[in-house]
C-alpha cells in the first residue's frame, strides 16, 4: 500500500464536518467567511473544517496554520463520499474519522458501542 502523506493528522484536536453541501467555487476566504458567519467559529483557531459539494464527489478541508490557510481538495474520479445526512450543520470528528471519510468509509457506521454510566451494581 502506498503511503498517504497529504492527509489530516490523527493528532488534530478539532475537526468539524459541515454536513450541508456548499458551492465549490468558494476558495479559502469564502470558506473562512462561512465558518465565521454561519457557524460562529473563528477560522483562525487551527481547527480543520471539511466541506463537500452537492454531488458528494469532492471534499475541501480548510485549516489555519500560523500565517495562512491550508486548503485541501480531493475530487473522486468515480463514486461518492459517504457524507452524513445534513440533520445538523456541524459534526465533530477525530483525525482517524476524517481519514476514514477520505478513504471512502461511511463514518456513521464506524461507531463503537455506546458508553454506559451506572451509579450502582445492584
Amino acid at each position: 500500500m502506498k503511503g498517504r502523506y497529504l492527509r489530516p493528522s490523527y493528532a488534530l484536536p478539532e475537526i468539524y464536518l459541515y454536513r450541508v453541501p456548499i458551492d465549490f467555487r468558494k476558495q479559502a476566504n469564502g470558506l473562512a467567511l462561512l465558518v465565521e458567519h454561519e457557524l460562529g467559529h473563528s477560522p483562525f483557531n487551527g481547527a480543520l473544517y471539511a466541506f463537500t459539494n452537492r454531488q458528494r464527489n469532492k471534499i475541501k478541508c480548510l485549516m489555519w496554520e500560523d500565517n495562512g490557510f491550508i486548503l485541501y481538495y480531493k475530487a473522486l474520479a468515480e463514486e461518492k463520499f459517504k457524507w452524513p445526512s445534513p440533520s445538523d450543520e456541524l459534526m465533530s470528528l477525530t483525525g482517524e474519522q476524517i481519514n476514514w471519510l477520505l478513504d471512502g468509509y461511511d463514518i456513521t457506521l464506524l461507531k463503537g458501542h455506546k458508553t454506559l454510566h451506572y451509579e450502582a451494581v445492584g
